[in-house]
């Protein structure tokens, strides 16, 4: 199973869309951990959003669609559409 997710910082006000094929849990642990990267900058980062997928190529289609609007206010409306 792959999965798209959205993340949100508090501190940076700032959503993060990605996409995975290991657990969210483990994803979280990666980027909650010293590394470099736009998730890096803060360890505040909670998930928000995620789609469930049976492939890495669909996930990974999906991602690259959300990044594409360019919009903040379609992927809060996504968010806020899941609850």
């Amino acid at each position: 199973m792959c999965y798209v997710y959205i993340l949100y910082s508090f501190e940076l006000d700032k959503y993060y869309v990605g996409h995975t094929c290991d657990t969210i849990k483990e994803r979280m642990r990666m980027h909650l951990s010293n590394h470099s990267g736009f998730t890096s900058k803060t360890k505040d980062w909670i998930v928000v959003y995620s789609e469930p997928y049976t492939d890495k190529s669909t996930a990974y289609r999906r991602e690259r669609e959300i990044k594409a609007w360019k919009s903040r206010r379609l992927i809060v409306a996504l968010i806020e559409t899941s609850e």
